[in-house]
């Protein structure tokens, strides 16, 4: 008890608070996004347009997208936000932590699919137009191996590239213009998941997409990404407004002047 006296309750240091939040919020949205990813949607007919038609390299389309990317923004936002207060080792650690929960939730719902089903329930739900849960079950949350080593890889290997490039553009302009590292990083990294997620998942993967068809599609989901990282450049100000008044002007910025030194 003295001890703890002592050196106070962690829960009451707001800088440890404000990481635990940030940090929870990141690891929430990519493991609901992994989850919810198996649902491609059109976007043109749910804004109520009419659909482009796009045409990439001799493919063309709609602009369809997996339910993911509606939180893979915010991924991002509080990867930059993180790297902000709290370096490099700060996301890191959060990075791969968070590799450590999303395949933990996918060995959670291969174990659920492997249970045997209640008779009573895979017809439950008959009705309304769902003749076998258990199949319906199975669809949903046992995605293929290639798709989930496909994300899980593009993940890592895209936040280890945006917390460098965000570091080294900290380092060349100091402490101004945050907008330009946190979107100068997210464009440089997600160039990469973009790529590297569909070409593991579907290339090498047993779909075995034609190169034309892989770099269409990725092209348009990284365009997305990048429009998304300039959407939310506000936010980026707006929560920094917040952590400042949270942690008051003197720990918030020894916050940033350590982990722009430290990394």
């Amino acid at each position: 008890m003295a001890a703890t006296a002592a050196i106070g309750h962690p829960i009451e240091n707001r800088a440890a608070k404000l990481f635990i939040v940030l940090a929870a919020f990141l690891v929430c949205n990519a493991v609901i996004a992994e989850f919810v990813g198996v649902k491609i949607f059109a976007l043109e007919p749910t804004l109520g347009l009419e659909p482009l038609n796009w045409n990439l390299f001799g493919q063309s389309g709609s602009l369809s997208f997996t339910s993911g990317v509606l939180l893979w923004p915010f991924v991002f936002l509080m990867t930059d936000i993180i790297n902000e207060y709290f370096g490099t080792r700060g996301v890191r650690f959060i990075s791969w932590l968070t590799v450590v929960l999303i395949v933990y939730g996918f060995l959670a719902a291969y174990m659920a699919i492997s249970l045997t089903p209640a008779g009573f329930w895979v017809a439950v739900n008959s009705e309304r137009g769902v003749p076998d849960m258990q199949a319906a079950f199975s669809n949903i949350f046992g995605q293929g191996m290639w798709t989930i080593a496909g994300s899980v890889t593009a993940f890592l290997v895209g936040q280890l590239i945006d917390v460098a490039v965000f570091h080294r553009i900290r380092m060349l302009t100091g402490e101004r213009w945050i907008w330009l590292r946190a979107t100068g990083s997210t464009a440089v990294s997600q160039l990469v998941d973009s790529f590297v997620v569909l070409y593991i998942a579907f290339v090498i993967g047993p779909q075995k997409w034609p190169m034309s068809l892989f770099l269409a599609v990725a092209s348009v989901n990284y365009a997305y990404k990048l429009l998304m990282a300039f959407l939310l450049i506000p936010l980026i100000y707006v929560t920094r407004l917040l952590i400042r008044a949270y942690l008051g002007t003197a720990t918030s910025e020894q916050l940033q002047e350590t982990a722009r030194v430290s990394g």
